[in-house]
C-alpha cells in the first residue's frame, strides 16, 4: 500500500526474511503485513482506577483497527501511580516514570519499524510521556485519555481522591470520626478513571487536546462513558488520514498550539505541574519555550474554570455542560485561542469547532464568564527572587491571598515535615520549607500532597505557607510555591535557609524572597554539604545523573 513506510522494513523487505517469518508466527496474515502497523501503546495496568482499564481501551481500538486498513498491534508501557504512591519511597519513581514511558514508546515504534502509534494513557504522568515519545519518533500518532473518574460519595458529600488526604489531616486534628474517616476512604474512588478535579490528570489531558493531539472531547469525556468507547473504536479513523496525508507531530506541536495548550490549562485552573510538562514536550518538538512565556500568557489570562482542589466543580460537570470543546470554542469566539492550528483530525482548530455551541458561562457554573473571573489573571504564577533565582512556580487562585510572610520552619525531608505537622509541631504563621527533594536531590521531585493535605485537614490553611523545590500535586491547594530552582542538592539558597529567616511570597510582584544578605549566604554556603546519595543505583541514579532542572522541564536527553 502507498500508506507503508517503516513497516515495509520488516514485512516485505526480501532481504529481512526472519522480520518476516516472527510476523507470520504471530498470526498475521499477508493481507494485515500489507497494511501500516499502528503501535498501540497502554500505560495500563491493575494497581490503580486511573490506568485498570487502558488494556481493554487499547484492545478496542486494535480490534477497530482492521476497519480502517491498518494493522494495530498492542505493546505496554508502564504508569506509577501518584495516588498510591503518595508520601512513599515510590513517589520518587512518579515523574521518572515520564521518562520511562517516554523511551520506551520511542524505543518500540522505531524499533519494530512501525508506521505510526496511538497511545492510550491515564494518570498525569503517562499523558506527557507519551507525547513526548510519540514526538521522538516523529511518525503519525494521536494520544487517547482513560477518562476522569465519577466522583465519589459519604452521606451526601461529593468525594474525590483529594478527599482521602485531606481526611487524614482531619483525624490528626481529632475532627473526623474513625468510622468517618473509614468511610472516605472507602468512597472516593468509586471505579475506573483518572481524578476527577482540574488536577493534574485532567489538566494534562485538556492541555494535549488544545494541543491538537488528541481527539475533540478526549479530555472531558468520562472513563466509564459510552462517549470514550465510541472515541476508541474511532481513532483509527483518523490515524489512517494522518497516514495518508503524512501529518507528524512536530506539524501539530508548534509554538502556536504550545501558546493554546497554556492558555487552556491557565483559564481552568490547571495543575503546577503542566508548567514542566509543556516545557518538556516543547522541548521534544524543538519549539522555543520556557518558563519566561508562561510568565507572560499567565499574565493575560483570566482564570475561569471553578474546579476542584479550590472550587466546586469536577471534570463530569464540564462535560455535562458540552465538554472541553465548547469551552474552547468560548475562548476561541473570544481571541484566546490560535484557531488555525493543525489537530490530528486533519484538521484546524477552528474547523473542530465550527459546529460546536460555546459553553454558556454564569458565576454559578462550572466556567465563569471572561468577564467576571474568578481571577482577572492566571493563577500559575511564575516566582523569582534571592530564593529562586532561575524560577519556582505557585498556584495562586487568589482564595489564598497575595502575599505571605513568615518565618521559615525547615526541613530536609517530606517524613520530617509530615511528623511536625502530625505532632503539631507546625507554627501558625510559618513558612514550611521542605528541601532536598527537587529532581536531583529527591531524586525525582516527590509531589508534596500529603503534607499540604494534612495542613488543610489539621485547619491550617490560612495560616501557613509551604515552599519546596519537589513538586506539588494538581490536588494541592492553599499558599504554596513549588519548583524552587535551583534546588537544594545543587547548593540552591532554598537549601541554605534556616529556622527563623523571615521568606516572603508576593504574587503581585512574582516574588519569592528572604530577608539573608547575600554575604550571609556565601558565608553559609561555605559549611553547606549536599545531601548525600552515594547509595543510589539503577534508575534513580541514571535519573538524578541525567535530569535537566524543573525550569527546563525535568528532560533528561538535554
Amino acid at each position: 500500500m502507498s500508506l507503508k513506510k517503516y513497516s515495509w522494513e520488516i514485512s516485505q523487505n526480501e532481504e529481512h526474511p526472519a522480520g518476516k517469518a516472527m510476523l507470520y508466527a504471530t498470526g498475521l496474515t499477508d493481507k494485515k503485513m500489507n497494511q501500516p502497523f499502528v503501535g498501540v501503546a497502554s500505560c495500563g495496568y491493575e494497581s490503580n482506577p486511573c490506568n485498570m482499564h487502558l488494556n481493554d481501551f487499547a484492545g478496542l481500538i486494535k480490534a477497530s483497527s482492521q476497519e480502517h486498513d491498518l494493522t494495530g498491534l498492542v505493546f505496554n508501557t508502564i504508569g506509577i501511580s501518584d495516588g498510591t504512591s503518595m508520601g512513599t519511597l515510590g513517589m520518587r519513581y512518579s515523574l521518572v516514570s515520564r521518562e520511562i514511558i517516554a523511551d520506551s514508546i520511542e524505543s518500540f515504534i522505531i524499533g519494530h519499524s512501525f508506521d505510526g502509534c496511538v497511545a492510550v494513557a491515564g494518570c498525569d504522568k503517562n499523558m506527557p510521556g507519551a507525547v513526548m515519545g510519540m514526538t521522538r519518533t516523529n511518525r503519525p500518532s494521536i494520544m487517547v485519555y482513560g477518562g476522569t473518574i465519577a466522583s465519589g460519595n459519604y452521606k451526601g458529600e461529593k468525594l474525590n481522591i483529594v478527599s482521602a488526604f485531606e481526611a487524614f489531616g482531619k483525624r490528626v486534628n481529632g475532627s473526623i470520626s474513625d468510622e468517618d474517616y473509614d468511610g472516605v476512604i472507602r468512597n472516593a474512588c468509586p471505579g475506573k478513571g483518572a481524578c476527577g478535579g482540574m488536577y493534574t490528570a485532567n489538566t494534562m489531558s485538556s492541555a494535549i487536546e488544545a494541543m491538537g493531539m488528541s481527539l475533540p472531547y478526549s479530555a472531558s469525556y468520562p472513563a466509564n462513558s459510552p462517549e470514550k468507547l465510541r472515541e476508541c473504536r474511532e481513532v483509527n479513523k483518523y490515524m489512517k488520514i494522518l497516514l495518508e496525508k503524512d501529518i507528524k507531530p512536530t506539524d501539530i506541536i508548534t509554538r502556536k498550539s504550545i501558546e493554546n495548550a497554556v492558555t487552556v490549562t491557565i483559564a481552568l485552573g490547571g495543575s503546577t505541574n503542566a508548567v514542566m510538562h509543556i516545557i518538556a514536550i516543547a522541548r521534544t518538538a524543538g519549539v522555543d519555550f520556557t518558563i519566561e512565556d508562561f510568565k507572560k500568557i499567565n499574565a493575560k489570562t483570566p482564570m475561569i474554570g471553578d474546579f476542584k482542589p479550590s472550587g466546586k466543580f469536577m471534570m463530569e460537570d464540564l462535560h455535562e455542560q458540552g465538554g472541553l470543546p465548547a469551552f474552547m470554542k468560548y475562548m476561541l469566539l473570544n481571541g484566546y485561542l490560535h484557531g488555525d492550528c493543525l489537530t490530528v483530525t486533519g484538521k484546524t482548530l477552528e474547523e473542530n469547532l465550527e459546529n460546536i455551541d460555546p459553553i454558556s458561562p454564569s458565576l454559578v457554573n462550572v466556567i465563569h464568564p471572561l468577564e467576571q473571573p474568578i481571577k482577572a489573571t492566571g493563577h500559575l504564577c511564575i516566582l523569582d527572587g534571592n530564593l529562586a533565582p532561575e524560577g519556582a512556580v505557585a498556584k495562586i487562585t487568589g482564595k489564598e491571598g497575595n502575599a505571605f510572610t513568615g518565618p521559615a520552619q525547615v526541613f530536609d525531608s517530606e517524613q520530617e515535615a509530615n511528623e511536625a505537622i502530625r505532632d503539631h509541631k507546625v507554627n501558625r504563621g510559618s513558612v514550611i520549607v521542605i528541601r532536598n527533594i527537587g529532581p536531583k536531590g529527591g531524586p525525582g521531585m516527590p509531589e508534596m500532597l500529603k503534607p499540604t493535605s494534612m495542613i488543610i485537614g489539621a485547619g491550617l490553611g490560612s495560616d501557613v505557607a509551604l515552599i519546596t523545590d519537589g513538586r506539588f500535586s494538581g490536588g494541592t491547594h492553599g499558599f504554596v510555591v513549588g519548583h524552587v530552582t535551583p534546588e537544594a542538592y545543587l547548593g540552591g539558597p532554598i537549601g541554605l535557609l534556616k529556622d527563623g529567616d523571615m521568606v516572603t511570597i508576593d504574587a503581585d510582584n512574582l516574588k519569592l524572597t528572604c530577608d539573608v544578605s547575600d554575604e550571609e549566604f556565601e558565608a553559609r554556603r561555605k559549611v553547606w554539604k549536599r545531601k548525600d546519595l552515594s547509595d543510589l543505583q539503577g534508575t534513580l541514579k541514571k535519573y538524578n545523573i541525567l535530569v535537566s532542572t524543573a525550569s527546563e522541564g525535568c528532560v533528561t536527553d538535554k
